[in-house]
């Protein structure tokens, strides 16, 4: 956990190009002809350099124990696999990859092969590859690596939107960008040419039903809005809360708060879970109850985890802990609370999101966007003053005092005690 931003940056690239060559040289054994991979124009398959440092960063303290790394990698990367192919269809890119050929595979985005190798690859890269990699960046000057990686990011971002532009058919947007990208694609079919030998168009060759797909009238998919995401979110985090509160009261005999935010009965982590599920299951909420569940166990582990490591490396607290459970991955994630995850998706998607969109859409036309617009201001400043108060929490705890003005009013009326009632199982990392 303790990489800096540059050596950050350094992995993604490097994992980025690395995938590229290994994609583009299986495919191209594969059919016996050049078959670039990725959706970039670059030699760079930018979701594995993501999903690199997505196990880099949140499995770095199992890097000593192989079988829970591996599982947690199988895990993790699995997870974001799923997000990114629902994600990419959502934006109507239509399937980027499909495994629907493949047994044991779940909408074709995943499968039991490729999430094993996730595994094998994430054992590799945490416990091996990233010292290797970053021994070698390290070598070189400062102002050496520094440049290197401003550069590779500039590259990076004229490159991606310059395909996106290309994807949605608006390069005329701007022209000189597509030519950068004309640019880069041919420096990129040289290089390839050692692996392949073979020159071939980039996207079209790569996922020839892409192209067909896009050409075809496209088809209107059915959405979650914004709105609809955002009132979602509201009202899962509210029961999300009254659901744990009450939880607690009846297994541990107490009531206390479960709150993630300092104004209001508001679990921040239970609003995302149902805003997701709801975005990425959407289309698949006639499906019958087994799919969502297994999808809901599985998702909802992974996402426990990374919200587990994600609010303790940004708040230095732990906020939950399972380590006196069976089955639990580090304390962070136990398999009956996954099985809870699943069964809340099955009743959610099933059950209660059908009168829940209905009782949103009512609140909306009798009320407009002006209560929207209200809850939104109020909870974009609760999310915001709640993680100032965690950090000067965190701060006092550590013995530093306050010193601008933001943090003597966080110590003014968000003190130890009043913090501790709010967050009554956090505690030092």
């Amino acid at each position: 956990m303790g990489y800096t931003f540059y050596e950050t940056a350094m992995l993604f690239f490097t994992y980025s190009f690395l995938a590229w060559l290994a994609e583009t040289a299986v495919a191209t054994i594969k059919v016996k002809d050049f078959r670039n991979r990725g959706f970039a124009s670059g030699p760079f398959c930018f979701l594995y350099g993501f999903t690199g440092v997505i196990l880099t960063v949140f499995l770095q303290e199992l890097k000593g124990d192989l079988p829970f790394l591996f599982l947690g990698s199988v895990v993790v990367a699995t997870a974001v696999e799923w997000f990114a192919g629902k994600t990419l269809e959502r934006i109507k890119w239509k399937k980027w990859w499909d495994y629907s050929g493949k047994r044991w595979n779940v909408d074709g985005y995943i499968c039991l092969q490729y999430s094993a190798l996730w595994g094998i690859l994430g054992v590799l890269a945490v416990r091996y590859a990233n010292g290797a990699v970053l021994a070698l960046y390290d070598s070189l000057p400062a102002i050496v690596e520094k440049a290197l990686i401003w550069i590779l990011m500039a590259a990076g971002a004229i490159d991606l939107l310059g395909s996106f532009l290309f994807a949605c058919h608006m390069e005329e947007k701007l022209p000189q960008l597509l030519g950068w990208n004309h640019r880069l694609q041919r420096w990129t079919f040289q290089l390839a040419r050692t692996v392949s030998g073979h020159i071939e168009k980039r996207i079209g060759r790569s996922y020839p039903s892409i192209l067909q797909e896009l050409a075809d009238k496209e088809e209107s998919v059915e959405k979650c809005s914004f709105v609809q995401a955002f009132w979602l979110f509201l009202i899962g985090a509210f029961a999300g809360d009254l659901v744990e509160t009450v939880f607690c009261r009846l297994t541990d005999g107490v009531w206390m708060s479960r709150s993630s935010l300092v104004w209001g009965p508001f679990s921040v982590v239970w609003g995302l879970a149902i805003a997701l599920v709801t975005i990425l299951l959407y289309k698949d909420r006639e499906k019958p109850e087994h799919h969502i569940f297994w999808i809901g166990t599985f998702l909802g582990g992974a996402y426990e985890y990374i919200c587990s490591v994600f609010t303790e490396i940004l708040f230095g607290k732990i906020f939950w802990d399972y380590s006196a459970m069976p089955f639990n991955l580090g304390g962070r994630i136990n398999l009956l609370f996954c099985f809870f995850w699943g069964i809340a998706a099955v009743i959610w998607m099933k059950g209660l999101y059908p009168k829940t969109a209905l009782l949103i859409e009512r609140i909306r036309k009798k009320t407009g966007r002006l209560l929207t617009g209200i809850l939104m201001a109020f909870m974009a400043a609760n999310i915001v003053v709640s993680v100032m108060a965690l950090i000067r929490y965190d701060a006092r705890a550590n013995g530093r005092p306050a010193v601008y003005g933001w943090e003597q009013s966080m110590d003014k009326h968000f003190g130890d005690a009043r913090m501790e009632r709010i967050y009554p199982n956090a505690k030092p990392q």
